[in-house]
């Protein structure tokens, strides 16, 4: 039994970026645990933060810091008792949180695989010589210059709205989409075509939703247990020990899957240079268990397959 559950007169403040797609993640939350306590939606407070990666769309994000910028302003306002809990789109997050806050919740994936998006063609591969792309994501301009390395990227930040402007005012011909948010989105109207994962490997997390909170708060603890699922948190202990043992940072173009198979764990990853000039994959199975030392194991095996020269862009 839990005690102080909220109540209208005193929410719980769920902490979000302000785009739909965070809005949606945090509404998806917010529902799940009115359910899982039988409490009304009043009960709780969504609080819209704005963050660093929000408020500068001019530059790719590894010139500003990468991967954090979405996510600390939200995490001071968490350790300054702000709001309770953040709810994060976990291919944003970085492997390692500040001291005081834990991520241990994730709710239940989505599809994971990535979106071709054209209002003209269906795929990559049908798009005309030196067409041009639009991308904000190091993985997929190096994974889409591997494949077609006549083709023209250019920088595409935003939200998933704002990308699919620039694509209507002719910036580009095409771009890709986490066929994830589209769903949560419901936006069948949008033209696109899934990539399945073993064309374009996504990103690691992709399509998973993670809850953070405050260490300490045994309160949130108990309640945030009630939505965890359990399976996607296997999954993504292997995908993140892998990010993390190879380099979490947003300069690395890093692919990696991890799918459930009974009682094993199968265990796919890629790096790549930015270029798309050379990429070297990796696979394993393991027990369940053994997922994060399996995801550790596969960097230091890429990390032997590169060696000393692949990495020498930083």
């Amino acid at each position: 039994m839990i005690e102080n559950l909220p109540t209208p007169q005193n929410p719980l403040k769920i902490g979000t970026r302000g785009s739909p797609l965070a809005l949606a993640q945090a509404y998806e939350t917010r529902d799940r645990l009115a359910r899982a306590f039988d409490l009304p939606d009043q009960a709780f407070e969504i609080v819209v933060i704005k963050t660093t990666g929000d408020k500068v769309q001019d530059r790719p994000l590894k010139e500003i810091g990468g991967k954090g910028l979405f996510t600390r302003e939200i995490e001071d306002d968490m350790l300054a008792g702000k709001i309770d809990i953040a709810v994060h789109s976990m291919k944003d997050m970085p492997t390692l949180q500040p001291a005081g806050l834990l991520l241990d919740t994730y709710l239940p994936r989505e599809d994971v695989r990535d979106a071709f998006i054209s209002p003209r063609v269906n795929s990559f591969e049908d798009l005309p010589q030196g067409a041009v792309v639009g991308t904000s994501s190091l993985r997929r301009k190096a994974q889409l210059k591997l494949r077609r390395p006549d083709l023209q990227v250019v920088e595409f930040r935003g939200n998933l709205q704002t990308r699919l402007r620039k694509l209507e005012e002719g910036v580009a011909e095409a771009t890709f989409l986490a066929m994830a948010g589209l769903n949560r989105l419901s936006m069948d109207q949008v033209p696109q075509t899934p990539i399945e994962v073993e064309a374009m490997l996504p990103a690691v997390a992709q399509g998973a939703i993670g809850i953070e909170r405050r260490a300490d708060d045994m309160r949130m603890a108990a309640m945030l247990e009630a939505i965890h699922d359990l399976p996607t948190g296997k999954r993504l202990a292997a995908e993140r020990a892998f990010l993390a043992a190879l380099d979490g940072s947003c300069e690395t173009p890093i692919a990696g899957l991890a799918v459930l198979e009974g009682d094993t764990i199968h265990l796919r990853g890629e790096v790549l240079r930015p270029d798309g000039s050379q990429a070297l994959n990796d696979a394993l199975r393991c027990p369940v268990e053994d997922g994060a030392k399996a995801g550790r194991e596969m960097a230091q095996n890429l990390l032997q397959q590169a060696g000393d020269g692949f990495f020498d862009w930083r």
